[in-house]
Formats: structure tokens, sequence, C-alpha cells
């Protein structure tokens, strides 16, 4: 073992060390990956940034910026209403939302198409009164299950289509992966509809579908200035600044019989003032105490406090890789910078009762907000939040949804057909869109998971340094010599195995980077067709079932939903079992050795 062999050796054990104690975000663990790389002399200085130029990783761009163009264009809204026409029982719910994720899936972002649903499960929940929790798991399932049906609905296969080109000169074509990935879908799907979903636990709110994640009017309070007050002729600025230790939130204001729902922040209080206020107990008689004011007489209709003409409340759930993603609430300043009121937390299905300021965001956790309906929306998607209680449409962009599916259609026949390389004809694609105002420039870069694409163009030079350092020759011989006495077709099994199990515990772009790699060079050294070994790998990587951190879809279901860390593996392992009794021989069959 050479010198080079044990520090890139080194360096990928820490990595996947990193992913998988999930400390710090993964593109800055890749980046640095990278960065180290590079200071070992193992990647040249001039080419440690060619895997941001990647044709993988531009692909991945392109399809997420085309997926969200679909998605406002409203080209998949009669999809939706199918779905909710064909809400039941609960098999036929769930097999309409699952199948339609699926189908979305195959031909966009298999998260977009996820949060595209999203919603409609919810609301379809609400209206025959069924639990969230049943359905949201096999909405995300099925969402994960069609990704694995052609080329672009999920990165894993472009980047082993990519890889493929790169080591044999060909690479997988657009409808290649549909001859295993659709039956092992179906099949999978089959599953989660049939016996899948009857494996959720249940969980402590029952059956009913409408419980509430939170209660705020309980704790919504009117509070009347008097004039021997400390608020009286302060402003609210002052207020906050006085009371910053108390968890208390001025949600409005009524002055002279006219409610405003953001109360000016800079005005003087006056005695015919009255504020609005979110607090617990306890917070509101320490709040009150302390500023010497009063609370208002009882008999208020809370909700019409909150929610006026102007004013709403809005849950929303936090995206996979958003920018909050790791923040406390008391660091973002949603006020100042986004005029929305946080009002309440829920992680897990439970509400958060503790101090909100020092509350740590994670995706899948659900914030309820109150600001006005106009800013609502764009402050949601400026966060990376996505809306629970309505869908992600700009008016005025439906007469483009046949433009925007026909784009995306003739990039797809193009790249089919061999006419253009994929990333060209999907960039193409993209400029057109643009070029119609389907998507702004605004809606561009809001639609790319930055993060992926920065874990991509780290990894991608790391697993070529794996090749030139000879390592995967190293890791296919170890393989090898472990499995001497088997035949090559549990070779491809165990691939598939190790693939899924890292995909479980790691983002599944970096498990297929360091296993594409490992399987070519275990063909190699078989003498075999790579194809299969390559299959295995894009298989296991698109299948993440066990784990809420698998999978970027998982983690989003996980509010919604109140599953616990636990609750994945119990319909997730026998779909993984099933996943790969189903793929092996037809692998075989349809990718010789």
């Amino acid at each position: 073992m050479t010198t080079d062999q044990i520090q890139i050796l080194a360096l990928l054990a820490v990595l996947l060390g990193l992913f998988i104690w999930n400390r710090f975000r993964f593109d800055l663990v890749a980046l640095a990956g990278l960065m180290a790389a590079v200071v070992l002399g193992l990647i040249p200085a001039q080419e440690a940034f060619l895997g941001f130029g990647h044709p993988a990783t531009i692909t991945v761009a392109a399809v997420l910026i085309l997926s969200r163009s679909l998605s406002i264009s409203g080209a998949m809204d009669w999809l939706s209403g199918l779905v909710t026409r064909l809400a039941g029982g609960p098999r036929a719910q769930i097999a309409s939302l699952s199948g339609t994720a699926g189908v979305l899936s195959a031909f966009m972002n298999n998260v977009g198409a996820l949060a595209m649903l999203l919603p409609v499960a919810l609301q379809t929940c609400r209206k025959v009164g069924r639990a969230p929790r049943l359905v949201l798991m096999p909405v995300a399932f099925g969402s994960i299950l069609g990704g694995l049906v052609t080329l672009i609905s999920t990165p894993p296969n472009i980047l082993v289509a990519t890889y493929r080109h790169d080591a044999t000169g060909t690479a997988f074509g657009m409808f290649d992966f549909s001859l295993v990935g659709l039956p092992v879908a179906l099949a999978g799907l089959a599953f989660v509809v049939l016996i899948g979903w009857r494996l959720i636990p249940r969980g402590d709110e029952g059956d009913g579908g409408e419980r509430d994640l939170f209660r705020v009017e309980p704790y919504i309070s009117e509070l009347r200035i008097p004039k021997d007050s400390k608020a009286h002729g302060r402003s609210l600025a002052e207020i906050e600044t006085m009371t910053k230790e108390l968890d208390v939130a001025v949600i409005g204001m009524i002055r002279r019989g006219t409610r405003y729902p953001v109360a000016p922040r800079h005005e003087p209080l006056k005695g015919t003032d009255t504020l609005i206020v979110e607090a617990e107990p306890e917070e509101l008689d320490r709040f009150v105490s302390a500023l010497g004011i009063k609370v208002a007489g009882t008999g208020v209709d809370k909700a019409r406090l909150v929610q006026s003409e102007d004013a709403a409340i809005a849950e929303a759930v936090v995206l996979p890789g958003a920018r909050i993603e790791g923040r406390t609430i008391g660091a973002m300043r949603l006020r100042d910078r986004f005029r929305l009121t946080l009002l309440g937390v829920s992680r897990q299905g439970r509400p958060y009762r503790g101090r909100l300021s020092s509350f740590r965001v994670q995706a899948g956790d659900i914030l309820l907000v109150q600001g006005l309906s106009d800013d609502i929306p764009d402050a949601l998607g400026r966060l990376g939040c996505l809306p629970l209680a309505g869908r992600d449409i700009q008016f005025g962009k439906r007469r483009s949804a046949l433009i925007a599916a026909g784009l995306f259609a003739a990039a797809v026949a193009l790249a089919a057909a061999g006419l253009l390389p994929i990333h060209v004809a999907f960039c193409i694609a993209v400029i057109g869109v643009v070029a119609l105002n389907i998507v702004s420039l605004r809606d561009v870069y809001a639609a790319v998971d930055w993060p992926v694409i920065v874990l991509l163009g780290s990894l991608i030079p790391v697993g070529g340094a794996m090749e030139t350092t000879g390592t995967t020759v190293l890791i296919a011989d170890a393989i090898l010599a472990g499995t001497s006495d088997f035949p090559p077709w549990v070779i491809v099994a165990l691939l598939l195995i190790v693939t899924m199990t890292l995909s479980d515990v790691l983002n599944n772009a970096a498990t297929t980077v360091v296993m594409a790699p490992i399987a070519f060079g275990v063909a190699q050294r078989l003498g075999a067709a790579p194809d299969p070994f390559l299959m295995a790998v894009a298989i296991g990587a698109s299948c993440a079932f066990l784990t809420p951190i698998g999978h970027q879809n998982n983690a989003l279901v996980m509010g919604p939903g109140g599953y616990r860390f636990g609750d994945y593996w119990r319909m997730g392992l026998p779909l993984e079992v099933l996943i790969c009794a189903v793929a092996v021989p037809l692998i075989l069959v349809m990718w010789p050795l």
C-alpha cells in the first residue's frame, strides 16, 4: 500500500465519519475534504474545482430548475386534482398519493415532487379525518421509488451514468435505468400500498386527522397600556430590549379601532393602544408585571385578532438544506428581516413549549408564523420553508404550463435520442423557461439545492483521486479476496446491500461517488461487464428507507407526520429486503455479466 493510498483511505474514513456524525453540514465537510486532498497532493491544485463544471453537477442543477418550472407553472396540477378525488379509504388514498409521487419523481427531482404533493396529502387527510402519519411516509417512499426509473430522476443515476461515460466512453441512456428501476419501483409501491402502511406505528394522537400541531389561541392576549405604566411613551423596540429575557411576541396592535397586523416598532405607545401578544401564561404574567400593563377583558375572538384581511397565520415545514437549518430562532431576526412573527414550533409532531429564541431549527421542523398575507409566501421561500396549507403557485403563470412541459419533454427527447448531451439539452431548456419568463432569475437560483451542488463539485475530484492513486483497485482486490469462493451474482448483491446501507446514513450522492469507482474496479478484476455492478450501486444509493437522515424526503415528512427516528425501519427494512430480492435477478437478466 502506497503513501497516497493510505492518505486517501484515511481521508475517506474521516469524511464518512463526519457525514454519519452529522455535526457539520455535509457540503462544508465535502469542501474541507477536497481542500485536504489538494493540500496532501492527491489532487492537483489546477484540477481542484473541475467537479463544479462536471456534466453530472450541471445536470443535477438543471433538473432542479426545470422541476421548479413545472411546479410553479401548474403543469402537474391536474394530477393533484385527481389525487384529491381518489382519496377515499386509506389504501386508495395511499395508492393515489404514492403512485402520483412515483410518476412525478420519474421525470423531476423527487424532493420537488414530494414538495408538490405534501400540502395535497395533508389536505386530503383533514378532509377524510385520517392521521397524516399513516399517509406521509408512504408518499415519501413512493417519491424515492420513482427516482429509480429514469436517468434524470435522482442524482445517483446521473452520477453513475456520467461515471460510466468517463470510464468507458459511453453513458447510460435516459431509459436504461427503467429496465430494472421500473419493476423494482412497481414492486415497492405495491408493498407500500398493500402492507407497508400498516407497519407504521399509530403514535399518540390516535387515528384522527384533525390533530393540531399547535394550539396558539389560548396563548394570545390583549394588553392595555395605562399612562402610569413603564410601556407608555416607549416604542416596541425599547420594550423588547427591556424584556429580552422573556419569551413574549407582540403580533399586532389596535390603535383607535384600527388593527395593525404588524405593529410599528419605533413609534411611542399611547394609552389608547392595545397590544396583541403571544406568550405562555407564566411568561405573560412576568411581562405584565415588569411593565405595569394590564390584560384586557375576556371574551375576545383571538383568532380574529391575528387573522385579518391583511394578516394571516401559516404552517410551514423546514426543507432539508434550508438557509435557517441549524440556526437558532433568536439569530434569525424574523421580524426585522422577514416581517414574520414566530408563534410556535413543532418537532416530530410535538409542540415545543420552551424558549423559542434558543430553539435550533432542524429539517422537518414545522414553524407557525404570522405576518402580512402578501409577505408570507415570499418570506417562507427565502427561509427555505414549504407552506403546508397551500400550493407553491405563482398567479399568472398557469398559461405557461404547456410551454414548460413542452420544453422539458423536448430536452428529454433530445437527450434520449443522443442528439445532445443531457447536460447541454437541459441547460438549453433552462434558458428557455427563463427567457419566456416562466421562471424568474430569482427562482432559478432558489431552485438549485446549493449544498448538493457543493457536495458533488467537491467529491467528484476526490472520487477521481481514488482511481488515480489505485485505491479503487486495492479495495476491489480486498472485496474479491473475501468473496473468492462466491459466484459473481453474490458480489453484485453484496454491492447493492453495502451501497443501500451506506445510503441510509449518508447523502445518496456521496454514497454514489464513493461506491461507483469501487464497483467498476470489482468488475475489472473479475473480467466482467461493469454495467450490472454500476446498476447495483445506482439502485442501492437511491433506496434509503431505514432512517430520516438517509434521504431528504424522509426528513421532509418527519415533522408533519409526527415520526420518530425509529419509526422508519418498521416499513423501510422489509421494503429494502424486497428491493434486493427483486433487483438482483433483474440486474443479472437485463445487464448480463
